[in-house]
């Protein structure tokens, strides 16, 4: 196994992938945490994949998580895992990158790098100033179930996608102009709407050299603190998680825990040291933000309203809330937020309608809606709450009785890294990376045992 690069987080990886017999369409799934209240596409997508070997078996979608037979799903999963390797449905394509070309419904092309990161440059705590960190508050709670999947587990199949800030392009879109030269290694239509996936292998050293030297460039300390217009005591941030924050959170967990029983030798190059991921450009043509709505399960809304005007009155922050007869004229008379308001959108039971913020605390509708959001919540134990993506599935949900949805503007993007880097971590769900079938599909594998 290739060693790792310290200075800037990341080892070059023995990637695993499907042998040529295999059907790819029906192998790479989306992310375990898309659909999480559409228990109907995940079963789609079994129907489809039938017992064809396919990365459903080897992950645990989320709807499922209420479900009794938690266990048994988990056991069921580990052995898929040991299957997929004796039977030689993997092949080891050896210490390599792939670089990766995603076209979806929104792009005709998202540009990626498969490689794996150090995780002892990675902390997820809010306050991180580490090379790799979360970008969104990371729930704790919500890393059980990952880990019971990790722990004891052969392979990792990942859902993750880190970002890094390269306005000039320099590490991943020079890998495209040389895209001749690598050899491709899969093609494949993408279930679902996800449109079509290629990869490239990437062994060669100078390419590998060349990538090392521009993400070393990036991660330089005076250059940092110039681009974001900081100080000596604000790290560099190279490396920002996009997708699958708890995923990597979760291999940090299984990290942590295996290094109780290593030696020092064994500690420096055991594979749960890294984890594999897709590395992609803030600044990348194909990748769009997309906010992340809210809808609330087993409420009142009217009543839930009321209890929003009252936590935020004692903040010093005033709530008014418009009503309107139809979603055209609510888009019509949709305000945008400046300084001093904020402003966002609810659906329930045929009402459409606007909140304002006035004087809020925190800098982003999301982070404030959310606050209220979490106190609610531990006050109202029947009440649960789904995040979603897409304003159609929030607003289907939201309509139904006893539901509300809530619909949250866009972030932008450019100013994702420096918001990071001056504030900390988000609020959890701020942001996604495009529409839910643009995630990303399992497909490529690694050895972590």
């Amino acid at each position: 196994m290739a060693k790792p690069i310290p200075s800037i987080g990341l080892m070059v990886p023995d990637i695993l992938l499907p042998k040529a017999s295999v059907d790819l369409k029906k192998r790479a799934v989306v992310a375990c945490d898309q659909y999480t209240s559409q228990p109907e596409y995940r079963q789609e997508v079994a129907n489809f994949v039938g017992q064809d070997p396919s990365t459903l078996s080897i992950i645990y979608p989320e709807v499922y998580l209420e479900e009794e037979n938690k266990a048994e799903r988990i056991e069921a999963i580990k052995q898929a895992m040991n299957t997929y390797l004796t039977q030689g449905i993997l092949e080891n394509q050896g210490e390599c990158l792939l670089l990766i070309d995603r076209k979806t419904s929104h792009a005709d092309s998202r540009k990626g790098l498969i490689l794996a990161l150090d995780l002892e440059a990675y902390d997820y705590s809010k306050t991180s100033q580490t090379l790799i960190r979360a970008t969104e508050w990371t729930i704790v709670d919500r890393l059980p179930p990952r880990i019971q999947v990790r722990k004891d587990a052969t392979i990792e199949s990942p859902h993750i996608m880190v970002l890094i800030d390269d306005e000039s392009k320099t590490v991943i879109e020079p890998l495209f102009t040389n895209k001749a030269n690598y050899t491709k290694v899969y093609e494949t239509d993408l279930m679902m709407n996800g449109w079509h996936i290629s990869g490239y292998k990437i062994n060669d050293p100078q390419s590998i050299e060349n990538i090392v030297a521009a993400l070393t460039k990036l991660a330089d300390p005076v250059g940092f603190q110039q681009r974001y217009q900081v100080g000596p005591d604000k790290w560099v941030l190279l490396f920002a998680m996009g997708d699958g924050n708890h995923s990597l959170a979760t291999a940090k967990a299984i990290r942590e825990e295996k290094k109780q029983s290593l030696t020092p030798e064994q500690k420096a190059d055991h594979p749960a040291r890294f984890a594999l991921i897709e590395l992609v450009n803030v600044h990348d043509d194909g990748l769009t933000f997309e906010p992340i709505h809210r809808v609330l399960f087993n409420i009142n809304p009217e009543n839930l309203l009321n209890d929003m005007k009252a936590y935020f009155s004692p903040l010093g922050t005033e709530v008014t809330i418009e009503t309107f007869a139809s979603k055209e004229q609510r888009t019509a008379q949709l305000k945008k937020s400046d300084l001093t308001t904020q402003y966002f959108t609810f659906v329930y039971q045929g009402t459409y309608g606007q909140i304002a913020l006035h004087h809020p605390k925190l800098n982003l509708e999301v982070g404030n809606l959310q606050a209220f959001l979490d106190d609610y919540l531990k006050l109202h134990q029947e009440a649960k709450i789904d995040y979603v993506h897409g304003e159609d599935v929030t607003e289907k949900l939201g309509m139904q009785a006893n539901n509300m949805g809530f619909l949250l503007p866009i972030m932008d993007k450019k100013d994702f890294f420096k918001t990071v880097v001056v504030d900390g971590a988000l609020p959890r769900k701020t942001f996604s990376m495009g529409e839910a079938e643009e995630k990303r599909f399992y497909l490529e594998c690694r050895k972590i045992i």
